[in-house]
C-alpha cells in the first residue's frame, strides 16, 4: 500500500510532511462477522455480558483504568 504524503503547515508554521490516504481502493468483500469468531455458546454469551457492564453498569461498578477519577 503506498500512502500519499501531503505538505501541511504545523503549528509554528513550518511545512511538514503528513500521511494522507492510505487505504486500497475498491469496496469491502463482504462482511466483517465478529460472531464466527467466538468459538462456543457460552463464549458469545460471556461477550454480551462483558458488553452490556461498559453500557448499563454505573461507574461505581467500574474497574481500575475504567474509572474516572473525578465524577462528571
Amino acid at each position: 500500500m503506498d500512502c500519499k504524503l501531503e505538505k501541511k503547515d504545523d503549528w509554528k508554521g513550518d511545512k511538514v510532511d503528513v500521511i494522507g490516504e492510505c487505504y486500497e481502493p475498491g469496496l469491502p468483500k463482504g462482511k466483517l462477522a465478529w460472531k464466527n469468531k467466538v468459538e462456543s455458546r457460552a463464549e458469545y454469551i460471556e461477550f454480551l455480558k462483558q458488553s452490556e457492564r461498559y453500557w448499563y453498569s454505573k461507574p461505581e461498578d467500574w474497574f481500575g483504568s475504567e474509572k474516572r477519577k473525578n465524577p462528571a
